[in-house]
């Protein structure tokens, strides 16, 4: 990680959103509490709400988090300037503001309260056009009309239609797989030929889709830019359910953000942990999942002591590591080491933090009030970028997505300035020195300056997070990656992260993957975590045993 700033500035007094985080139990403070009914490795999101779901069904858990504060990509500080606060990570939460999992733990009586900009996303270009969704959908058509007429009323389409499924869908997205009660919702909501234009919606290359559905450029760079979230390309079977998915949350909750910072998210997923009994130890890194009579019975930290887990032992780490690293091939099934082999990550990311004297400059007024920006390409710009990172060739018009923090929250920097960042996806492959980090970083800033000429003369204060930086400070975050694995569809559903049951439960007995690695896969939704959950409840419940024996042999007709 690297930090510049401006040597004539003097730091500015910090806004009074600073907090205190929920206090956690060091490492070497305690060794009574060394067994649990649960022990939850790592507290990110997914392992947050994983705790908190068995502390609500009475468990006694222990939660193990490596870094000496929870959040694991949910984390903020300030890097920049004295005053300027950043996510760290992750920024903009559509899918915790609309996942029935995030809103059922009531997190704004611990603490948390989402605030929004006043526009949620606008896509900006070069000449001062900008396409803009506002959570108010006649003012989104309104923009997308300037583009060619006719594609205000298709965007109002496209909005009834997600309010005709969207609930019976966040459903079927959220719960264990196969999702057999939401699909028999959508079916009887939408009848057979609606489900299975649906269906063709979910392989559908979001390229295509906004063809279909657009005749001007607004509509289409929307959906594209969404899509672009995840690192499937435009062409790309599967990217179209991803464009339309963000940008119809974006449409119906907005692109909230935690008031005061993302790590006031997981401080009240933390509280509400600790209220209900659970017990948090931070600085305390797992290097082993303990095996015993062929089940997970507990962890074995760096410091050689272990946790003991009567009943389950849940994961929010990535599969790789978690069976290659924790548990050893040694005690799984041959055949789940060759599908590792085949396990692929997404992309790995660049991101530039950003201290501001003033608010963004940009051509585009709508801009102006938009948390999120796209920029840096346009439709066919799209393609090309995507391409790059196909054939491991440095994009040299990266596509950028930028953040405006202080817009959407003002309580992230003081009063008339700015608190921005901006991330870009990279290709695997070459080595990211400084040096190679320091160029990407300085497209991406020229990129700004495009569509915000003088952008660069408001900064004040800048911090580099290359890939490495990523991954050192958080583990799940291996070569950069974001996301826990590709969310093409070839590791999707059942196939993920190897092909096999599309569920939390593992080829080892006790033991259940918790992280974004699982179905449904990356973003803030808590839905990786509370499936495995309600997994580690249902293997030591009434019809436990039948459960277990069930997942047993699936696993061994899998994997034979």
């Amino acid at each position: 990680m690297t930090s510049t700033t401006d040597p004539n500035l003097r730091p500015a007094a910090p806004p009074s959103s600073r907090h205190v985080a929920p206090r956690a139990e060091n490492v070497t403070a305690r060794s009574a509490r060394d067994s649990a009914d649960a022990v939850v490795v790592g507290a990110g999101p997914n392992g947050l709400v994983a705790a908190n779901a068995l502390v609500d069904a009475g468990w006694d858990v222990v939660l193990l988090e490596a870094n000496d504060v929870a959040g694991g990509a949910v984390r903020s500080a300030e890097v920049t300037v004295d005053g300027y606060l950043s996510d760290l990570f992750s920024a903009f939460y559509p899918l915790a503001a609309a996942s029935p999992v995030i809103k059922g733990l009531d997190l704004d009586a611990h603490g948390l309260t989402w605030v929004r900009a006043p526009a949620v996303l606008s896509h900006a270009l070069t000449d001062g056009r900008s396409a803009t969704l506002w959570t108010d959908v006649d003012r989104t058509a309104a923009s997308l009309e300037s583009f060619a007429p006719g594609d205000g009323d298709a965007w109002r389409d496209l909005a009834a239609h997600w309010q005709q499924v969207r609930d019976p869908l966040l459903d079927a997205l959220f719960t264990p797989f196969p999702p057999v009660a939401a699909a028999t919702r959508l079916l009887r909501r939408l009848g057979a030929a609606g489900t299975l234009d649906l269906a063709r919606l979910g392989v559908l290359p979001v390229r295509r889709l906004g063809e279909e559905r657009f005749a001007g450029d607004g509509g289409r760079l929307l959906l594209t830019g969404n899509a672009m979230h995840s690192d499937v390309a435009p062409d790309g079977a599967g990217s179209g359910i991803f464009g339309w998915l963000l940008a119809m949350l974006g449409q119906d909750v907005g692109f909230p953000v935690p008031r005061g910072g993302a790590q006031r998210l997981a401080d009240s997923l933390v509280r509400r942990f600790q209220a209900g009994g659970g017990l948090l130890r931070t600085s305390a890194p797992v290097e082993g999942i303990v095996v015993a009579g062929g089940r997970a019975a507990g962890v074995r930290l760096a410091d050689g002591s272990e946790v003991r887990a009567r009943r389950a032992v849940l994961a929010d780490v990535s599969a790789p590591v978690l069976y290659r690293d924790l548990v050893g091939l040694q005690h799984l099934p041959d055949r789940l080491g060759r599908d590792l082999d085949r396990f692929q990550w997404d992309n790995p990311t660049v991101k530039v933090n950003w201290a501001l004297d003033r608010p963004v400059p940009w051509r585009s007024e709508d801009a102006r009030s938009a948390g999120t920006v796209h920029l840096g390409v346009d439709l066919d710009g799209f393609v090309d970028f995507a391409a790059d990172l196909s054939v491991r060739r440095v994009p040299r018009q990266p596509f950028v997505l930028f953040g405006q923090m202080t817009t959407a929250d003002p309580t992230r920097s003081p009063a008339g300035t700015e608190s921005a960042w901006a991330y870009t996806h990279v290709p695997e492959g070459p080595q990211w020195t400084s040096e190679r980090v320091a160029e990407h970083a300085a497209r991406v800033e020229a990129a700004v300056e495009a569509v915000a000429p003088g952008f660069g003369a408001t900064v004040i204060g800048r911090d580099v997070q290359s890939p490495a930086d990523l991954e050192d400070a958080d583990a799940n975050l291996v070569g950069g990656a974001i996301n826990g694995g590709t969310a093409s569809v070839h590791q999707q559903l059942f196939l993920r992260p190897t092909p096999g049951t599309g569920r939390p439960e593992t080829p080892l007995d006790g033991l259940f993957l918790a992280s974004a690695s699982a179905h449904p896969g990356g973003g803030v939704h808590g839905a990786c975590g509370w499936n495995a959950a309600q997994a580690a409840l249902s293997a030591n419940g009434r019809l436990g045993q039948a459960r277990r024996a069930f997942a047993r042999t699936t696993w061994e007709r899998v994997l034979r």
